[in-house]
């Protein structure tokens, strides 16, 4: 089981965004963690057909890539989750992962009846964004959604990374210092999955 799962949201393999969470994911090996690296876009992943198969088990019905990344994502100490922004919230296959994890809500709430804020959050994730333009508001509706998805892997949004300004692919290489944050960032996430839980 790896230590962290950093989850690449975007649909360019080279581009900022997937930049700058390889630079997370190096920070982390750094560390010593073991990290396990998800293409989304290199994966078969319908999005939810809301069919409410799951709510027999708590578990999506329908059988493709999502089931391997859900095993992931359940047995993570930790997330990194990086995504441009695409008319102000996450990417399409981004989007696609967290719609399936519906199933994990059901589970979570419905099946399990936890009440909200009821689970500790002894997981931690973290979110990494790009934006090509400089408005005030451009991430305030992904991190609404991203803390809700975090919710549901009983994680809460450690850290934040928010990048504007960022578009054509390679721009990210004119700011080492962003790379150099990244790598920072990570390291220091996965130091900090390593200290003892609170009671």
């Amino acid at each position: 089981m790896a230590d962290i799962v950093a989850v690449y949201g975007s649909p360019r393999r080279r581009g900022n965004t997937a930049c700058l969470l390889k630079a997370a994911v190096a920070g982390a090996r750094d560390a010593g963690s073991e990290v396990e690296e998800i293409v989304l876009r290199d994966l078969k992943m319908s999005p939810c057909l809301e069919i409410y198969g799951c709510k027999k088990a708590g578990r999506c019905v329908i059988e493709d890539d999502f089931q391997r990344v859900s095993e992931h994502l359940l047995e993570a100490r930790g997330l990194m989750l990086a995504s441009p922004v695409f008319f102000y919230t996450v990417s399409a296959h981004t989007k696609i992962l967290m719609d399936r994890c519906q199933s994990l809500w059901v589970k979570k709430y419905w099946i399990d009846q936890n009440l909200p804020g009821q689970k500790p959050r002894k997981r931690k994730g973290m979110y990494i964004g790009v934006g090509a333009t400089g408005g005030k508001k451009l991430f305030d509706g992904i991190l609404l959604t991203v803390r809700y998805f975090f919710d549901v892997l009983d994680m809460s949004l450690d850290q934040k990374l928010l990048y504007r300004g960022l578009d054509f692919e390679g721009d990210v290489q004119k700011h080492p210092e962003y790379l150099a944050q990244a790598r920072a960032a990570g390291k220091e996430f996965a130091e900090s999955l390593r200290e003892p839980d609170l009671p």
